[in-house]
C-alpha cells in the first residue's frame, strides 16, 4: 500500500497519521507558520512533495463544494456601520416582513468574512433572528479572496479597536427598529475567542456561544452577564488547554454557562467547506443547541 493511499484512506478511519496532517494544518491556520513552510513539513508527513499536493485540498476551506444556503423567506444585503476608525462592513440577513427580532452578531475565523460565515449568517436568520455578519478586516478594505492574506491582515488589527467595531456593532444591533433589543453573539474559532471577549466587554449582552474559541481571563469572568454557550471540539489539544480553568471561574462566580465537549472531532468540526475537519453530526448538534439558546435569550417572536 503506497505512503499516498494510506493517507487517503485513513482519513476515514482518523488514523495517527491523519491527526498528524490534521494537527499541521491548524498550525498553519492559526500561526505565523508560512506557507512554504507548511507545504516542507506537509511533504515531510506524506513522504513527498507530490503526496503533499494530493492530501492539500483534503484540508483546505473549499467553498464550492459546500451547497450555499439560500432561503426565499430571508432578505440579506450589504451594510456598513461606524467603527472606531472607519466604515465597517458587515452583511446583514433576516426574515422578510419580520419586526420585533431578536439578533445575533456573527464573527468569523481568522480569515475574514469568508462564504462559509455568510452562509452562517443567513441559516441563523432563516431561524427567525436578525444577523450580523461583519468583516473585521473593514478597516484594511475588508476580506482578501487570498485566504492567507487575510489571515495576515488579522494578526495586523489593532486588539483594542478591533474589540471597539465589534461593540459597536452590537449597538447596531440593539439600535435596529426591526430589532427588539435583544442581542447575542456567535464566535467561531478566532470568532468564538472574540465571543468570550464580548461576554466580558458588554454587560447588555444576552447571550455568548463560542466554537473551539480561545477562553476569557479567568480574572474578568465575574464581569459576565450574558448566557454563555461553549462548544468545543474533543480532538483540540491547542483550544482544551484552556477549559479548566476557564471553568473554574465561571463555576466560582455563578455565571450561567454550558460547554459541550464533542468526542472524536477536529477544531472547525461546524464548518462545512472545510472536508477533512467537518463533522456533519457533531455541527448539527451544536447548531441546534445553539438556536435553542438564542430562542430562549432573545425572545423570537414565532413565525
Amino acid at each position: 500500500m503506497s505512503a499516498c493511499f494510506f493517507i487517503l484512506y485513513s482519513h476515514k478511519k482518523n488514523s495517527k497519521m491523519d491527526q498528524k496532517i490534521i494537527n499541521l494544518y491548524d498550525e498553519y491556520t492559526h500561526s505565523q507558520l508560512s506557507r512554504k513552510d507548511f507545504i516542507r513539513k506537509l511533504s515531510i508527513l506524506a513522504g513527498s512533495t507530490a503526496l503533499a499536493m494530493t492530501i492539500l485540498p483534503m484540508l483546505e476551506n473549499n467553498y464550492a463544494a459546500a451547497a450555499e444556503f439560500n432561503s426565499d423567506d430571508i432578505e440579506v444585503e450589504n451594510i456598513t456601520y461606524t467603527g472606531i476608525e472607519s466604515e465597517m462592513k458587515a452583511v446583514l440577513a433576516k426574515p422578510k416582513g419580520k419586526k420585533n427580532l431578536g439578533c445575533v452578531l456573527v464573527i468569523h475565523e481568522n480569515r475574514g468574512l469568508n462564504p462559509h460565515i455568510i452562509d452562517v449568517t443567513k441559516r441563523i436568520a432563516a431561524e427567525g433572528f436578525l444577523a450580523l455578519g461583519v468583516d473585521a478586516i473593514s478597516p484594511f478594505g475588508g476580506t482578501p479572496a487570498d485566504e492567507d492574506k487575510g489571515r495576515e491582515l488579522i494578526g495586523k488589527l489593532d486588539p483594542e479597536k478591533n474589540l471597539q467595531n465589534y461593540l459597536s456593532g452590537l449597538d447596531y444591533l440593539r439600535n435596529r427598529k426591526d430589532g427588539n433589543g435583544k442581542v447575542g453573539c456567535v464566535g467561531f474559532c478566532w470568532g468564538g475567542g472574540m465571543a468570550n471577549k464580548l461576554a466580558i466587554n458588554d454587560p447588555k449582552l444576552q447571550a455568548a456561544v463560542a466554537y473551539y474559541g480561545a477562553q476569557a481571563n479567568a480574572a474578568d469572568v465575574p464581569k459576565i452577564k450574558a448566557s454563555l454557550m461553549l462548544h468545543y471540539a474533543g480532538l483540540d489539544e491547542r483550544i482544551n488547554a484552556g477549559i479548566p480553568a476557564y471553568e473554574q471561574a465561571l463555576k466560582d462566580n455563578k455565571i450561567n454557562y454550558k460547554i459541550y465537549i464533542y468526542d472524536g472531532v477536529n477544531h472547525a468540526f461546524n464548518n462545512n467547506t472545510s472536508p477533512t475537519r467537518y463533522n456533519e453530526a457533531a455541527a448539527k448538534l451544536a447548531w441546534s443547541r445553539t438556536i435553542d439558546l438564542f430562542k430562549h435569550k432573545l425572545a423570537v417572536l414565532t413565525r
